[in-house]
């Protein structure tokens, strides 16, 4: 796929297929794809009007209706770069909302930003000098900022069109492998995965908000019964959601036996949420087989490795008392990974590194910031084993334990065995020791600490653990869910943090 094919549906685009945008409380909101390619012309045509040309960056700020979807496309029939930015419903405050905005319209300097009415009050007048890019990408992607700062990551056309084209091949789609998606569109699971791909594909699509499917799960369910989606993304806690949320009854009226593809990814994925997620569907058809974990990053637009199809996952341990680690699969095509010493060395087998992401799909570089060259290094850290990828988690969240690294994910998962209930963890340093804070979000439960601390304590020797309650939404997480473990370890050292 080339560039130029991103916009090749909008010249004929299907007849009877398009997007289907989830009502407020049940039913559906039917756009065409014919409809969506005029709305995207006419979006070209006002940006035109408004003085936008080629290197412009276009911040759109949707929920993501038809709106965000005509100004993306607008955007790009335009020749300039879009800018997807969180709305305000991602955020917990309001005031938290506009530090973050400021952060991203600082970074992308923006020519226009297109929002819904609605946020008009939060994105207001701001004095933005817009930036030009040369080299006039297709997004300017912003970071899911789990490791601090957002950045916003340069993604040319052809690295966008060339990550579509590995996930199509993946997957095996086709029009007729409609997709359902609950993840926001802004961010790059839920825009290049579950929005770009059925859309250049020609395939339909129906579109939830992540508050539609934390409050009713079972109506996400239904987009796969018989007849309707097959191909899905989320990350693991979308997945331990909907074992938690829909009971077994509310799945036996289901057929699921088309559904064939749940993507999971951005971030560790714990064996047992995949065996929960499957045990429950399985009455209905669904096959554990469909479930693919797989690695990405921004800066690789997305997709990097994938479980391939029909093959089922693995897990592997990296150290003799550590949980075992599901593996992402195998490089997607056009796409090379490595796992690298400090010196930047490729590691052998089954050792410890960073992961390297290199190959076409790879971005340019950060805006206002570093290029990247052939390769990116992740910061992510992981091990290669019969050519399939095992990532562990941010180098950054983790500490030397008897001189081997001790990961904050690998904590989470531990204690997720026994408090089911999201636990964060941020490691660090109080002087020259080192310490694990463990936040749990179960307002009005015992205290936990004893117990949670005999369950770490193996694993942590010679660290000092805290363990705390907070009410739900006190930890920080980015727009997608994650745990920012750096807010997370500032806000436990400030004194923020404190059990009710």
């Amino acid at each position: 796929m080339s560039g130029a094919e991103l916009l090749r549906w909008l010249s004929d685009p299907p007849a009877e297929r398009g997007v289907r945008f989830a009502l407020p409380k049940q039913g559906w909101e039917f756009h065409g794809y014919r409809a969506l390619a005029q709305r995207a012309k006419d979006a070209a045509a006002e940006l035109r009007a408004a003085g936008v040309r080629r290197g412009a960056v276009v911040a759109v700020i949707r929920r993501g209706g038809p709106e965000f979807v005509a100004d993306l496309f607008g955007t790009w029939l335009a020749g300039a770069t879009a800018c997807p930015v969180a709305p305000p419903s991602a955020f917990g405050d309001r005031e938290g909302y506009r530090r973050h905005l400021e952060t991203v319209l600082d970074t992308a300097r923006p020519a226009v930003v297109r929002c819904d009415g609605e946020f008009a009050d939060v994105v207001g007048e701001r004095d933005v000098r817009p930036r030009s890019l040369p080299d006039a990408p297709a997004l300017v992607q912003f970071t899911s900022g789990s490791t601090g700062k957002v950045r916003g990551v340069r993604v040319s056309r052809a690295a966008l069109a060339a990550n579509l084209a590995a996930i199509r091949r993946w997957l095996g789609m086709t029009p007729a492998d409609p997709t359902a998606s609950w993840l926001p569109v802004h961010h790059d699971m839920g825009l290049v995965g579950c929005l770009l791909a059925p859309v250049v594909t020609g395939s339909d699509l129906w579109l939830l908000s992540p508050g539609d499917f934390v409050r009713r799960p079972v109506r996400y369910l239904e987009c796969f019964d018989a007849g309707g989606a097959r191909l899905t993304a989320m990350p693991a806690f979308g997945l331990a959601h909907i074992a938690d949320r829909v009971r077994p009854d509310q799945v036996r009226g289901l057929d699921l036996r088309s559904w064939r593809a749940v993507i999971v990814g951005a971030e560790r994925v714990p064996a047992a949420v995949l065996e929960r997620f499957a045990a429950l569907l399985s009455p209905a058809g669904f096959a554990a087989e469909a479930l693919l974990p797989a690695y990405g990053l921004a800066e690789a637009t997305l997709a990097a490795t994938a479980v391939p199809l029909g093959r089922g996952w693995r897990a592997q341990s990296h150290s003799r008392d550590q949980p075992a680690v599901i593996g992402c699969g195998t490089t997607l095509s056009g796409v090379t990974v490595s796992v690298v010493d400090d010196a930047g060395r490729p590691l052998p087998d089954g050792e410890v590194g960073e992961i390297v992401i290199g190959g076409d799909c790879v971005g340019t570089g950060y805006a206002g910031g570093q290029d990247f060259g052939d390769a990116v290094r992740t910061g992510d850290a992981g091990f290669l084993l019969d050519g399939e990828l095992y990532p562990l988690g941010r180098f950054g969240d983790s500490v030397k334990v008897r001189g081997r690294a001790v990961f904050a994910e690998d904590l989470e998962l531990l204690v997720a065995t026994a408090f089911p209930d999201r636990p964060a963890c941020a490691l660090g340093h109080a002087g020259d020791r080192p310490e694990a804070v463990v936040v749990l979000e179960r307002p009005g439960a015992q205290d936990a600490s004893d117990e949670v601390t005999a369950l770490l304590r193996p694993h942590l020797d010679g660290v000092r653990i805290v363990v705390l309650r907070a009410k739900p939404g006190l930890v920080p997480r980015t727009s997608s869910g994650k745990p920012r473990r750096a807010a997370l370890w500032a806000a436990y050292r400030s004194g923020e943090l404190t059990t009710p």
